[in-house]
């Protein structure tokens, strides 16, 4: 497990509220790392512009600083990481992307985070065509050693991580196989939805990873998924989309799939 310690600022600068990643980009452009942030004065601060008055009183607001302690606590008891977008391991694809997150929490192995992959997005609400769909191109797509990532929502989610799944315990032994990466929209002391928790460890004990740009704590509000899937579009060499509604957070990745230069696909409706 890595030592939390040495990650102590960059921890503290994830849990500072309504402090959004173009702000802490222009945060580390001028001091270079979290901890010269945490040792500014409020003078200091002030002069930078387009921070904000409740930005620096959040900066600089002792009860953030004294919770580091309890988070990293749990970090350790729980095998939960962070990798920042100072490190090697930061995955490169997505260092490229325009709002890249400041560092990324995780559970599992961060060792896959820079193999190819594809993103498997859908609707919540998948027909069982839907479902077969997104199982077909996750397993075959994972024999072939791409990673798959989806974002553990019910529907077409899930099942592009029980496609990889599949492949990996059928074929890991016989070749280099993919596995299989969720993003979520909440902090990983929490599992959204509840049901897919057994999913998750599954992920998990097959050498896939479950990751998130936010704290501990973090709950699964309906404000955090859209960043949440330009995470899955910017680890992604392209996207394969299945039944998106027309009004949907599938859509949303498509949108920053596009916007990113990646490629899109889309499985044909069943008629």
């Amino acid at each position: 497990m890595q030592n939390l310690e040495n990650k102590r600022y960059w921890i503290w600068l994830s849990l500072i509220p309504n402090l959004g990643v173009k702000r802490k980009q222009k945060l580390l452009e001028i001091y270079q790392n979290p901890e010269e942030i945490f040792n500014a004065k409020e003078k200091e601060l002030i002069k930078i512009g387009g921070i904000g008055e409740n930005t620096i009183k959040n900066i600089l607001d002792i009860k953030v600083r004294q919770i580091v302690d309890k988070h990293i606590e749990y970090m350790w008891k729980n095998k939960i990481g962070i990798i920042t977008i100072q490190d090697k391991e930061y995955p490169k694809i997505l260092k490229k992307i325009y709002d890249s997150p400041i560092s990324l929490y995780y559970k599992g192995n961060k060792n896959i985070l820079e193999n190819q992959a594809f993103g498997i997005v859908g609707c919540r609400d998948a027909t069982e065509y839907g479902k077969s769909a997104a199982k077909y191109f996750s397993y075959n797509l994972t024999k072939k050693g791409f990673n798959i990532i989806s974002g553990l929502a019910k529907g077409v989610d899930s099942y592009a991580h029980i496609g990889s799944i599949c492949a990996q315990i059928e074929y890991n032994n016989i070749n280099n196989c993919g596995k299989t990466i969720a993003v979520l929209g909440n902090g990983l002391d929490t599992i959204y939805p509840k049901e897919n928790e057994e999913l998750a460890k599954k992920i998990i004990e097959t050498g896939g990873t479950i990751v998130s740009e936010y704290p501990l704590g973090t709950k699964p509000d309906k404000i955090n998924f859209p960043s949440r899937n330009r995470i899955i579009s910017g680890m992604s060499k392209g996207i394969v989309v299945v039944e998106a509604k027309e009004k949907s957070g599938t859509l949303i990745t498509v949108d920053f799939a596009l916007e990113q230069g990646r490629d899109v696909f889309v499985v044909p409706r069943q008629y």
